[in-house]
C-alpha cells in the first residue's frame, strides 16, 4: 500500500480502472455513462490488451428462468458456500444477458446458440456447453448468447472496445502502464488513487470516487499457482498478461482471498495442449482428435501410470471423480503413449490440429528406452501398458472405465511418447467482492472507494458452465463501473492547484488521431486505420499515384502469429499487384484479411479525396 499523505498527483480523475479486458472496459463505460472523467490503463502493449476476452470462444453464459438458474448454479458450487445476494445478483444478470447486448452493445439481434445458430463449426465447439451438466435440475434453462453466429474471431471483445473508443473524451486509456500499489489514506482506508508505471516512470494518479479492479487471474504467475493452486505448472492458452499482480495489490490494502483454487482448464480429453518449448502460450486444441484417445494411445502420469479417463469429454478441463466433476491431478510431465500401429493410424489419417505434434514426439525402439527419454519409471511404464493391452483384449477398462471398444492391445513396439501440459484458461480467485461489486476486507466489510469485476475474484468455483466468465464481466463490469463513479459522502477532494509533473504522460493510447500522428508520410502517401483484426487494431500507409496503388505497408498489426501473419505479409504485394484492395482472403485468416482490407480502403479514400479536392 502507497499512503496518500503528502500525495504529489500526476493526473486527477474521478474513476480509474485497472484492467482493459471485458470487466473493465465495460466498467470504464458505465462509469463514463453516469458522468465520471474515467482512466482506464492495462499492463499490456496495444494489441494485446484484452485479456483472456480477445482469447475466448466470445459464448456468453444466459439463462431465461431465474429459479431455475439459481437452481442450477447451487449445483455447480455444490458443497462450496456462496452468498445468497451474490448469487441472486449473478444470476438475475444471466437472465437479463440477450437484453443487455440489445441495450447495451447495441447488437440488435443477438444470437442464442440453442435457437438460432447454424455454423456447424460453431456448434462442434459450443454444444457441450449449453448446458454443460445437463443432468442437473434447472439446465433446461441454460442457453449461450453471442454476438453472431460464430465463434473465436474476438467478435464480443472488438464490441465492448469500440464502446469505450465510443466515450474517447470521457475515457483516457493507457496501454503498457501497469498499477503497481492502490493508495489509501492511512487513516480512513479509502483508496484515493492508484500508482502506475507510465513511461518508465511511477506517477501516482487520483481518483476522486473509486478504483476498480478488472485484472483477471493469476495464469502467468507459477509462484502463485503453485502457492494457490497447489500444482507444478499449468499451460497457459490465453492471454499471457494475466500475472497476479491485483493479488498482491489487494492484499497490500487488507482485502480478503476467496476461490484461490479454482481455475479453468480447455483442451481435447480432460484439458490438455502439447507442451512445446517453442511456445510461450499452448495452442487451443478445437477440433475433435479421436486419434488421441481410441487405439493403442493413453495418457502417462509422470511414472508411467495412467490417471485420466481418454474418451472422457472433459468439463473444461474437470473429470469425474467421486460423484463430481474435478480438475484431475497436475503432473510436470504427463505425455501421450502410443505404439507403431496407433503411430501409422495418427499420419495416415491426415488431421493434425497440431501442426508440430510429430515434431514433439519421441520414439524408443523398447518401453525401457522410451521410459528413460520421457523420465518415467520403465516397470511402471511397463506394467501400464501390459494391463492396456489385457483390458482392450476384454473389451473393459476396469481401470478408468474407458469405452472398452476404443481400446486396442499395443503392438511389438517401437513405441513413441509426445509430450503434453494441463491446459489453463483462467483462473478464478482473487479479492472478495459483494453483491455491489465492493471488495470485501478481511472482517466482510467493503474497503471504501475499491471494487472489482471479472476473473479477478469471480463468482464461479467448484464447477464450471462455459460462458459463465464472460457472462459475470459484463455483470459485475456494469455494477462496479456505475458504483465507482457515483458521489460518496466520503468524496476525495480534487486538486485545486494545477498538477505539475515531469513526466509526458501522452495521450490515450487508442485514439485514432494520437496513433496516426505516430507515423510520417511522404509525397502521395497516406495512412490507414481499422479496428477489425483479431488482435485490434491494423494501420498501413499506402502509396497512390494517378489512380494506382504503388505500395502498401503495414505498420501496425497484432494479428495471430501463424495465418494472421501471412495476411500481413502476402495480401499487400497481391494488392499492389492487381491495383485493388478486393483480392481473396488467406485461408484461415478470413478476420486479418478483413481487417487490413479495411484499412487499405480507409487510406485510400483518403487518398482519392485529397485528388478531388
Amino acid at each position: 500500500m502507497k499512503d496518500s499523505t503528502n500525495n504529489h498527483w500526476a493526473a486527477a480523475y474521478d474513476v480509474i480502472v485497472v484492467g482493459f479486458g471485458a470487466a473493465g472496459a465495460t466498467a470504464a463505460r458505465f462509469a463514463a455513462d453516469d458522468g465520471a472523467k474515467v482512466l482506464l490503463i492495462d499492463s499490456a502493449p496495444e494489441g494485446h490488451e484484452g485479456g483472456n476476452t480477445r482469447y475466448a470462444g466470445q459464448v456468453v453464459l444466459t439463462g431465461y428462468d431465474f429459479d431455475k438458474m439459481k437452481t442450477y448454479f447451487k449445483q455447480l458450487f455444490g458443497p462450496i458456500k456462496i452468498d445468497e445476494k451474490m448469487l441472486d445478483t449473478y444470476v438475475d444478470g444471466l437472465v437479463h444477458i440477450p437484453d443487455y447486448f440489445k441495450k447495451y452493445l447495441e447488437i440488435k439481434a443477438p444470437v442464442s446458440y440453442n435457437k438460432v445458430h447454424r455454423d456447424p463449426d460453431f456448434e462442434a465447439f459450443a454444444n457441450g456447453l449449453s448446458p454443460e451438466y445437463p443432468e442437473f435440475e434447472g439446465s433446461d434453462t441454460v442457453d449461450l448468447t453471442t454476438v453472431h453466429d460464430g465463434y473465436f474471431d474476438a467478435s464480443l471483445w472488438k464490441t465492448l472496445w469500440g464502446q469505450v473508443v465510443k466515450r474517447s473524451r470521457q475515457i483516457d486509456v493507457w496501454l503498457a502502464s501497469p498499477a503497481k500499489h492502490l493508495i489509501q489514506d492511512s487513516q480512513t482506508k479509502v483508496i484515493v488513487g492508484v500508482q502506475i508505471e507510465r513511461d518508465g516512470q511511477l506517477v501516482d494518479v487520483q481518483a476522486a470516487n473509486g478504483v476498480v479492479m478488472a485484472l483477471g487471474g493469476f495464469e502467468n504467475n507459477n509462484d502463485a499457482i503453485q502457492n494457490f493452486i497447489g500444482v507444478p505448472k499449468l499451460k497457459v492458452i490465453g492471454t499471457r498478461y494475466n500475472k497476479g499482480d491485483g493479488i498482491a495489490m489487494a492484499q497490500e490494502v487488507g482485502a480478503s482471498l476467496w476461490h484461490m483454487k479454482s481455475f479453468e482448464g480447455f483442451g481435447f480429453d480432460t484439458g490438455f495442449t502439447f507442451e512445446n518449448p517453442k511456445e510461450a502460450r499452448g495452442k487451443f486444441i478445437l477440433s475433435p482428435w479421436p486419434d488421441l484417445s481410441h487405439g493403442s494411445i493413453f495418457v502417462a502420469a509422470d511414472d508411467g501410470s495412467r490417471y485420466v479417463r481418454e474418451d472422457e469429454d472433459g468439463r473444461h478441463g474437470h473429470a469425474f471423480e467421486g460423484g463430481s466433476w474435478k480438475n484431475p491431478t497436475v503432473y510436470s510431465h504427463p505425455h501421450l503413449i502410443f505404439d507403431q500401429t496407433q503411430y501409422r493410424q495418427i499420419k495416415e489419417s491426415g488431421k493434425l490440429p497440431y501442426p508440430d505434434f510429430f515434431d514433439i514426439t519421441v520414439k524408443g525402439s523398447t518401453i525401457d528406452s522410451l521410459a528413460h527419454k520421457i523420465k518415467a519409471d520403465p516397470t511402471t511404464l511397463k506394467q501400464t501398458i501390459d494391463r492396456f493391452s489385457v483390458f482392450a483384449e476384454n473389451g473393459e477398462d476396469l481401470a478408468l472405465n474407458r469405452d472398452g471398444d476404443s481400446m486396442r492391445a499395443f503392438d511389438d513396439g517401437p513405441y513413441y511418447a509426445t509430450p503434453l501440459a494441463t491446459a489453463m484458461l483462467n483462473t478464478q480467485g482473487g479479492a472478495k467482492r459483494n453483491e455491489r461489486a465492493e471488495v470485501l476486507d478481511a472482517f466482510n466489510t467493503p474497503i471504501p472507494h475499491l471494487y472489482s469485476a471479472g476473473e479477478f475474484g469471480g463468482i464461479n468455483a467448484n464447477q464450471y458452465n462455459g460462458g459463465g466468465n464472460l457472462a459475470e464481466c459484463l455483470i459485475f463490469g456494469k455494477i462496479a463501473g456505475q458504483n465507482a463513479a457515483a458521489k460518496k459522502d466520503d468524496q476525495v477532494s480534487r486538486p485545486t492547484t494545477p498538477i505539475v509533473t515531469t513526466v509526458d504522460l501522452g495521450g490515450s493510447d487508442i485514439d485514432e488521431a494520437s496513433v496516426l500522428s505516430k507515423y510520417a508520410v511522404g509525397k502521395d502517401q497516406y495512412l490507414g486505420i481499422s479496428d477489425a483484426g483479431i488482435g485490434g487494431r491494423v494501420v498501413v500507409r499506402i502509396t497512390y499515384r494517378d489512380n494506382q496503388l504503388k505500395d502498401v505497408e503495414v505498420l501496425e498489426e497484432s494479428e495471430s502469429e501463424d495465418v494472421g501473419q501471412k495476411a500481413m505479409t502476402e495480401l499487400p504485394k497481391q494488392m499492389v499487384a492487381a491495383n485493388t484492395v478486393d483480392v481473396d482472403a488467406i485461408s484461415g485468416a478470413s478476420s486479418s484479411s478483413r481487417a487490413l482490407k479495411s484499412a487499405v480502403r480507409n487510406a485510400e479514400e483518403k487518398a482519392k479525396n485529397s485528388v478531388e479536392s
